[in-house]
């Protein structure tokens, strides 16, 4: 087989592992042109590298976009940055299948946002073995540690994911109710009805961008007296999924102000989360997603 063969042999083999490594890296990274960029740094480093003895490529470049990853998240711990993750969206009609792979085992933004208060080696620690099955001696040797801990940092980081949010529901009827019933009382004004549908102890942030503000507001009273702010949404809002969770787009015209999801859990709406920075969402196709 010539170099040229042998190389085309090697992209065909590494398309094949294209959608895990965009999973990976999304989960490691929150933001999707990082992720694109990570597993593009893994088929450079593949393309020079030689694998001829290599018997998992699969595993090896899962373990190489890790460490690309981990270079990436302590510079941006040094810049002091953490948005809030790019959305996966997709429209009412179901996840598309190049998507499958972002949202497989419901990585809703509850649980990016969780991960990026992780350390790096934490992080990595957690997404490589309890997210993608990486055996800990192959992540030992990423991060420069032992197994053992290796071991310690991901159940750290597990009780850590865990213990930040109520679990979700997992049936998608239920959630898409809850969400409905909140957006009607809130187009209703109906301020009773908001708080049969809120947890008492419902968050919601936004992340207005770089130039925008971002908030944080707790408690349902606090939540559903401000509900007017959902206006724009329940009189131009486009239903979608984000991240496989029932959320809006709000919208003025055709032009994008707005990404809301939710967490839903026991019945209730426990977390509402905003992206409304106009550099990320100046991105999104609007026709693709109705």
């Amino acid at each position: 087989m010539s170099e040229q063969e042998s190389l085309a042999s090697l992209a065909g083999r590494f398309e094949e592992q294209r959608p895990r490594l965009r999973a990976v890296a999304y989960r490691m990274l929150g933001s999707l042109g990082e992720a694109e960029d990570a597993v593009q740094e893994a088929w450079l480093r593949l393309s020079r590298a030689d694998v001829s003895e290599v018997r998992n490529l699969g595993g090896w470049l899962t373990t190489v976009v890790g460490r690309v990853c981990l270079d990436m998240l302590r510079s941006r711990t040094a810049r002091r940055e953490e948005p809030m993750p790019d959305p996966v969206l997709s429209g009412p009609g179901g996840v598309e299948p190049e998507q499958r792979a972002l949202v497989a085992d419901e990585v809703g933004i509850a649980l990016m946002i969780v991960l990026g208060t992780l350390a790096p080696a934490e992080r990595l620690a957690f997404v490589l073995h309890d997210l993608f099955a990486v055996p800990f001696d192959e992540i030992a040797e990423v991060l420069g540690r032992s197994p053992a801990a290796v071991r310690q940092l991901a159940s750290r980081a597990r009780r850590r994911v865990e213990g930040a949010a109520p679990a979700p529901d997992t049936d998608a009827a239920h959630r898409r109710a809850a969400v409905d019933a909140f957006l009607a009382a809130a187009r209703n004004g109906d301020f009773e009805a908001l708080l049969a549908v809120l947890d008492p102890d419902v968050v919601v942030r936004a992340d207005g961008g770089a130039l925008g503000p971002s908030s944080l507001r707790r408690g349902a009273r606090n939540v559903a007296s401000g509900a007017a702010t959902f206006g724009p949404l329940m009189d131009a809002g486009l239903p979608v999924l984000v991240n496989g969770q029932p959320g809006v787009l709000g919208l003025t015209g055709d032009e994008v102000r707005s990404v809301v999801t939710f967490s839903v859990s026991g019945g209730r709406i426990s977390a509402i989360y905003i992206l409304n920075d106009p550099e990320r969402l100046r991105t999104i196709d609007v026709e693709s997603l109705r």
